[in-house]
């Protein structure tokens, strides 16, 4: 099997579960050492026996990642049991199926803490290192939310815009200096991250597609990022847009 990251160090928020167990997994195969990083401890130490099963090197640190210092932390710990972080997957994230009448303003504002906050931690916390080594790999979970509206959703599409609209002014700052960002953009995938959403009937019952038998797999995920990270110097990849082929929003 062909091993294009081998030597390279990845970190992934949100590794514990879902889309980023399967690019943890995806990235171990291609020969990366991988940090998982998740709240949940039980849930990060089942990860991490399933990347050492398929021979990967891998280390799980407890992180919240609207917590700056626990992310700088993550990091910390990752560069020296790892070595130097080369690619960043900023994968944590959280979305509510909500009306903006009803007024769910406790889930709006943890959405907005995680998808957004969360994501400029990360960045914050391996930016400077990836300056100074004048290289680096910055991938950013996106949404197809974050290119056409979603009704029900509004806030997590509010939320995947920022990402999409930071990261492209990062990515024209950041010219020069040898480091790549890429926003991957999914549509529906079948994980266990709806049930975070199920929580205004109203919501559901209008925009809710509950035809999972159709939806893109978290595997599908893991292989994109592969192809994005493991292109050539010189080559970004600045952003893949991948939607089950039943339900484009985009």
């Amino acid at each position: 099997m062909a091993r294009p990251l081998e030597g390279k160090v990845v970190v992934i928020t949100g590794g514990s579960s879902g889309i980023g167990l399967a690019i943890a997994k995806c990235l171990a195969q291609a020969g990366a050492s991988v940090a998982l990083a998740a709240r949940h401890e039980e849930k990060l130490e089942q990860a991490r026996l399933k990347i050492a099963e398929i021979g990967g090197k891998v280390l799980a640190v407890k992180t919240d990642v609207c917590v700056r210092q626990q992310v700088k932390d993550l990091i910390a710990k990752t560069e020296a049991e790892l070595g130097p972080v080369d690619i960043l997957v900023n994968n944590a994230g959280i979305g509510y199926y909500t009306m903006m009448r009803n007024l769910k303003e406790d889930e709006w504002e943890k959405t907005v803490d995680v998808n957004c906050k969360g994501v400029l931690n990360g960045i914050g916390a391996v930016l400077s290192g990836m300056i100074a080594r004048g290289k680096g790999h910055i991938v950013n979970m996106s949404s197809d939310s974050g290119r056409a509206t979603c009704p029900g959703l509004a806030v997590y599409a509010g939320t995947k815009y920022f990402v999409e609209g930071m990261t492209s002014s990062m990515r024209k700052e950041l010219v020069g200096t040898g480091i790549r960002v890429t926003n991957i953009q999914p549509g529906d995938v079948t994980t266990s991250f709806n049930e975070n959403k199920m929580i205004d009937q109203e919501a559901l019952d209008k925009y809710f597609n509950s035809e999972l038998d159709k939806y893109l797999s978290p595997d599908d995920i893991g292989r994109a990022v592969v192809y994005a990270v493991s292109q050539p110097d010189g080559v970004a990849v600045n952003e893949i847009l991948i939607e089950p082929t039943d339900f484009p929003l985009v």
